[in-house]
């Protein structure tokens, strides 16, 4: 089984190839939706819901962090954790008229929802569009 570990697991892997280039803000509060309302008039605020326990969640969640190349001064990027905060995606689903998905990525600009999309479809997302 020695080769199924080359495929499926981070040993050995050139760390620059894995290291994350992504500035996360946890997502742990409804207040914290106000804020990203706010702020998406100044820079787009990108919400990735991800579910732990999911395995396509984590192979999508992987993937995004590796390919993320937005410069912090051009986006802030939201981290939520869907099974500790299942309340606020719940109210994320609410307040932006989004049917919830997992995982999930959302684009706000001044005020709005611009972009959304989920499972393979978030890596397709070109973030430079909505800048």
């Amino acid at each position: 089984m020695g080769f199924l570990n080359g495929l499926f697991n981070d040993k050995g892997r050139d760390k620059k190839n894995t290291e994350n280039k992504t500035d996360w803000i946890d997502l742990s509060s409804q207040d914290q939706l106000k804020e990203i309302v706010e702020n998406s008039y100044d820079r787009m605020q990108i919400i990735f819901k991800h579910s732990t326990s999911c395995g396509i969640s984590s192979m999508v969640l992987r993937s995004f962090k590796a390919s993320f190349n937005l410069e912090p001064d051009k986006a802030q990027l939201y981290y939520l954790d869907l099974r500790r905060y299942r309340d606020i995606s719940n109210e994320i689903a609410n307040k932006f008229q989004v049917a919830h998905e997992s995982p999930q990525v959302l684009v706000i600009r001044n005020g709005d929802v611009v972009e959304h999309d989920s499972h393979s479809d978030i890596n397709r997302l070109q973030f430079n569009q909505f800048i």
